[in-house]
Parts: structure tokens; sequence; C-alpha cells
């Protein structure tokens, strides 16, 4: 049907309904109405990175891997992957009558809030920590969640958490997040805007306060900027039992009538949670009208029309995909080349010889993998996940990769506990070791792999992380000390070391321990064969950091401040121990040149820039060329510098390729302390880097930035 008979029908259903009716569509298992032929609907699905908690899926790399990969057009395939698999749960399950969570086309996936602080659990459900970055990944899913269809929704995506929202997750339902016009106009929601004015479906509230206001009721937030300046015309519901948290850990409201009365009127449409049935009473009493409850119904009506719930049989386009999609070859093919794209190397020291250790060869002789993470599904699987039957730990990966090279042995121990410090676990390997020797035998070993770093039991949302003493954040930043200790005892006995860690936020620790550095993520079920073919060579690493890692706890800010200053690489003054865009490759690129088509730009210009690389190793790969821009004369609360485009480049070996963006002049804007976005005049420079354009970048290995002078007039 069209928009106009859409608009009648739902006008039609909502003059019908009784009051009861109508608050019984507000939560998120909304009752069927049967004498209308309105089926019941539960609201609550989830598609981080592959359908979650709904059975058998394709389990892609956590968002933060996503991200890792600077490639828009390739997470839409992704994205739109995971909506296929979406869809025909929901049609099979429908044909079954099953209507229950988790099977819904509502998944309130993306997380773009901003990752401030390492610390923050839920940080690996994000895209990182810069707005530009965020605000283009997670435009990319929404448009692989949605579909291209003008008048149908494959599936409804979801902007989360709404707004200025990252932890303490232990602090989350009684938090006021204070920030100035700046920040959060600067940082905090420009990719919320982004995703806003592109179209996507669903925003979804916060469980603290911003700027003392509830975010799932604030006047501020929702109708002052959500509806009025950005014009959003979707739908709002909740985090989940976010609105009770008004009266009972906010204070702002005394009851559930109240509380429910409050979202409501400021916009609120549906209620992950238990408090918007009071609205019948609260109607009733007065606190809101009848007609706010028809204009939260309206706007959830209309998400239902799009997604075909009321279409007559076959005009759905989506309706006949089918069960075969669902952790299909192609979709298992695609998390593979997701975990690959997403790898970051870290570090690649040369031996003697002048040459790498990585990728091995296989003359690497024997050898030895240690470490937890090695044979731990978790540290594949992230949270919010599904299940698949496909799962490559990286001992099965790198198993399958040594089939058939008979000049090759490898090991396996696992050496030691992922979150205990158990002295036991150094003896292992059954040898005689004295005091602070090694207590195993390493004669005959040729390299040692170790896997270490966190899984989903310490990092993750509150409740969920069960080794977490911090509500499933991280107290330090820091590589756990047993893991530390029993690396420095392996790095003792002086043999090559590659250290693949995995986890979902920056980890710090002691370059010396180790001579190779991979950090994988969480990276899907085929997490493993895509660190087997980093590790020999099969594939180029090409991730790149979207985070800075900091060097150590101590240089981070007080984790409930939600100030800017000295976070992220837009902010930071002090040396990081790996910087934000970082990531080595097995060959080496040179920047050439950046070309401005223009010396000058002017409000509503823009200007081309064009970048040449050259890949001047003996190995084909893929670069990510990343522009930034900084202001000369930039006040002491601006960003030193930041990320406006980026584009990964396939650049052949001995090859130059050139690369093009167009910056607009909105990509040389500032924030004034209002909020307010301005183009002041002055001299800029426009940077192309393959890391944050920071000394410690080269001194990292990151390839020398090339960069343009520009006046804006």
């Amino acid at each position: 049907m069209n928009r106009e008979e859409r608009e009648k029908n739902i006008e039609d259903l909502i003059s019908k309904m009784t009051l009861e009716e109508k608050v019984s569509q507000l939560s998120f298992t909304s009752a069927a109405i049967e004498r209308l032929g309105i089926p019941e609907y539960n609201w609550w699905n989830e598609a981080l990175h592959g359908i979650a908690r709904a059975g058998l899926a394709t389990v892609f790399p956590q968002a933060i891997g996503l991200a890792a990969t600077f490639d828009d057009e390739f997470v839409e395939k992704v994205a739109s992957a995971i909506s296929d698999e979406g869809r025909a749960k929901y049609n099979e399950a429908s044909k079954r009558g099953n209507r229950g969570q988790y099977w819904g086309l509502t998944f309130w996936t993306p997380n773009i809030n901003i990752f401030r602080d390492p610390r923050w659990g839920r940080g690996q459900e994000t895209y990182g920590e810069d707005p530009c970055l965020t605000g283009r990944i997670g435009l990319a899913f929404v448009k692989g969640l949605q579909g291209k269809d003008p008048e149908h929704l494959k599936t409804a995506a979801c902007a989360k958490h709404y707004a200025v929202h990252s932890g303490p997750e232990a602090q989350r339902h009684t938090f006021d997040a204070v920030v100035s016009k700046k920040d959060l106009f600067e940082t905090y929601l420009p990719a919320f805007k982004l995703l806003v004015e592109n179209g996507v479906e669903t925003v979804m509230g916060a469980y603290n306060r911003t700027l003392g206001e509830p975010c799932c009721g604030s006047a501020y937030l929702l109708k002052e900027i959500l509806r009025d300046r950005w014009q959003f015309k979707g739908h709002v519901v909740s985090d989940c039992w976010a609105i009770r948290d008004f009266h009972e850990n906010h204070k702002v409201t005394g009851s559930f009538e109240e509380s429910a009365a409050l979202a409501l009127n400021n916009g609120c449409d549906l209620n992950c949670g238990c408090t918007f049935p009071y609205l019948t009473a609260a109607c009733k009493k007065g606190l809101v009208t009848e007609e706010a409850i028809n204009t939260a119904l309206r706007r959830l009506l209309w998400t239902r029309f799009k997604l075909g719930m009321f279409d007559a049989p076959g005009e759905d386009p989506y309706g006949k995909i089918g069960a075969e999609v669902i952790n299909s070859e192609k979709h298992q093919a695609l998390a593979l080349e997701a975990a690959r794209k997403s790898i970051v190397l870290l570090k690649n020291d040369k031996d003697a010889s002048g040459r790498p250790l990585l990728p091995l060869n296989d003359q690497a002789g024997k050898i030895l993998l240690i470490g937890p993470g090695a044979a731990n599904a978790h540290a594949l699987i992230a949270n919010y996940h599904g299940l698949s039957p496909h799962l490559v730990t990286i001992l099965e990966g790198l198993t399958e990769k040594i089939r058939g090279k008979f000049t090759l042995n490898m090991e396996y121990r696992q050496g030691s506990l992922m979150y205990e410090d158990i002295h036991k676990g150094f003896q292992t390997f059954g040898s005689a070791g004295h005091g602070d020797e090694p207590t195993f035998d390493l004669h005959g070993i040729d390299v040692v792999i170790a896997c270490y770093g966190l899984d989903n039991a310490i990092e993750g949302e509150e409740g969920d992380a069960i080794a977490s003493d911090s509500n499933g954040d991280r107290d330090s930043i820091e590589l756990p000390e047993w893991q530390l200790k029993f690396l420095r005892r392996v790095r003792k006995a002086g043999k090559p070391v590659v250290l693949v860690l995995t986890g979902g936020s920056p980890i710090a620790f002691p370059e010396d321990i180790a001579d190779a550095i991979l950090f994988a993520w969480y990276p899907g079920e085929r997490g493993g064969q895509a660190v087997a073919d980093i590790i020999f060579g099969d594939t180029v690493p090409s991730g790149k950091l979207p985070v800075t890692f900091p060097v150590s706890t101590a240089q981070l800010p007080p984790y409930d401040d939600y100030s800017l200053t000295g976070r992220t690489y837009r902010y930071m003054t002090e040396k990081p121990l790996y910087p934000f865009g970082f990531g080595l490759s097995y060959t080496t690129f040179r920047f050439d040149s950046i070309e401005l088509s223009s010396k000058e730009i002017a409000a509503g210009a823009s200007v081309k820039a064009k970048v040449a690389v050259t890949n001047t190793g003996k190995r084909d790969a893929e670069e990510v060329v990343q522009i930034y821009i900084s202001r000369g004369e930039r006040a002491a609360d601006d960003p030193i510098t930041s990320l406006r485009a980026f584009r990964r480049a396939a650049v052949p070996a001995g090859k130059t390729v050139n690369v093009e963006f167009d910056l607009p002049a909105a990509a040389f804007e500032s924030v004034d302390s209002r909020g307010e976005q301005v183009l002041l005049p002055g001299t800029y420079q426009v940077w192309a880097a393959d890391a944050a354009p920071l000394p410690v970048s080269v001194e990292k290995g990151a390839v020398p930035p090339v960069s343009a002078g520009i006046t804006v007039r």
C-alpha cells in the first residue's frame, strides 16, 4: 500500500481503539487486538554484530572490530547480510505463530555512543572514539539493516544510547552526565544527527541523566534537539526499565504514573520496561492527554506498516527471504573477510637478518601455542551474540593452517588462566626451572604464539561480565598482572614471541613483551582462521585502531568526568601507546603528495583533495587513507586535529594510486560555546595520513603524513 493508504489505515485503527488498547501498544510487548486485526508484537530484538539471542546466526566481528576496518561500504554489506538473516527468522517464526522476544524486525542497534574512556565495558559495542568514524560506520550499518526500498523497511535500525552515555556501568541508573554545549555538539551528538538526517527509524534513550534531565524524558534532548532541530520522524524507545529509574533512582518523579507521563510528554513513544501501562491511570489523572498517547501510537504503527506487517500477502518485498540465508556459506565467507579486515598489526620487529618476524613461513620450525585465549570461544563472540556451529578458535585456525606443512610442528599448552593468578599454571610444561626462570622447557621451540587479553567475562554490560568486579567495566586498562607475569617468563627464555590479544577495548602493556603483536578484537565465528591467515601471510593485515591506546590507566582523566579534556586523540596531549587510526602492514606505503583543488574555501563551497599513495613493498595490499583537519589558531578547547574523511584503497605492489576526497566547508567548521556550528576564518592544515598525525604515529611505524594549507574566508 502507498503512503496515503497507510496513513488512512493508521488513523482508522486509532479511532477504533479504547484508551486501554492504545496504551497496550506502547510497551515493548505490544498486545494483540484481534478485533482490529492487530497481531501481538515484541519490539525487542538485537543485531549488534549478527542476529543475537535467537539461536543460529552468523557471528561477525564485534562492532569495535567492524569499525577497525575503516570501510563503511563493506560494513553496509555486513549489515545487509544480518538483516537478511533477521528477515528470514521473522518470516519463519511468523509462519509458526512465534511472535516472541528476539524474533521481530526492530533491531536496537547500532550503538553510536562515543568510546570516550577505555574502561567502559560496553565500549566494544561502539565504533570507537571519533565522531566522524562513528557516524560513517553507524550510517552504513543503518543502511544495511533498513534496506534500499523507499516504501518498505527490511528491518528497523535504532541509534542508541541517546545521549552522552559511556559509563560508568555501576552508576548508569543514577548518573548525571554534565557536559559543555561545545562537547555535546562537537563530539557526543554528531553521529546521532547524521543517522537521524539519513532516516534511521528509531532512537533509544539512555539510562543516565544528561544536563540534569533523564534522557528518556528529556525535553532538551527529545523535543528541542531531536524533534524540533533535527526533524526526526521515527519513534523513540526507552532503554529497558530506564523510565522506572525516573522515580526509583534519579528521583525526578514520585510515582510510576509521573514517570510514564514525563517520558511520553517529552517524546518517548515506546517503553522497554514496566512503566507505560500506568499511562491509563496517568491519563485519567490529567498527567497526559489521550492525544499525546495517539501521537506515540501513530509513530509506532507507522514503523510496523513500513515493515510490512499489515501488507497483503505478496506485497512485502522481503517476505520471501527464507531460512537458507541463515549462516549460509556466503555469510560465513563475509564473516571471515570482516575478521581479516579488522585485525590490527601493532608491532612487527625484525630479527638479526633484518626480516620481520611476521608473516611466518613454512620453515618456521616448531611452534608453541600458549595462552587462555587460544581455545577460547568467548574471545570470539563478545556480547550480544548469536550462535554459530562454525566457530573457529585461534587454536583451530592455526591447526588447520599447518595441515600438510610437514616442515612445521605445533604444540599447544594453555599455560595460565585468563583471570586468575594461579601460580601453578606456570608449571604446565613440567620442566625444571628455578626461581624466576621459566618452569617449563622451551628447548627446541622456534616461535611462541601467545594468546592473551580479554573476553566477554571481564568486559561487557552491567551484570553480564561475570568476572568483572566493576559491573562490566575495568578498573584498570593494563594487561592483567598474572598474564603479564607469565609472558615475562616466556620472554625471558629468549624465543621469538608473537602476541595475539583479544578484547573490545584498549589494553596497556609493555611493548617489549613480544616481537610481534596482533590485536584481534572479538573477531567473530571465523576469527581463528583470520588470525592464522595473517600470521602465515595469506592475508596482509590492514585494520586500523578506532580508539587510542593509552600507555597506562594513569594517563586517563577521572572515569566519571564527561569533559573531553585529555581524552581521545583529538584532545590528548600526552603520547599514547598507540595512536588512533594506527595499524601496520606486511608491505610499505608512501604518501607522495596531497593536492587541493583550491587554496581557499568559503561557506557553501567544497574543495577536492587528491592523495597519491605508493606501495613501495612487494605485497599487494590495502591502505586506509585518513584525512585530518587542524585549525591554525585553535582555541584551548578546540580539537588538536579531527578526522574528516577516510577511504580504504587497494594498492598493488610497486604501484601508485590516487585517492580523492570531496571536503565540504562543513569539514572546516568548529563548534562554539553555545553549541553552534561556526566557520571561522583563518588558516587550516589538511593532512593525509594512515594514523592520527601526531609525533608518536611515525615513531610507531606509521606512514609519514603529507599536508597542504588552505585558507577559510
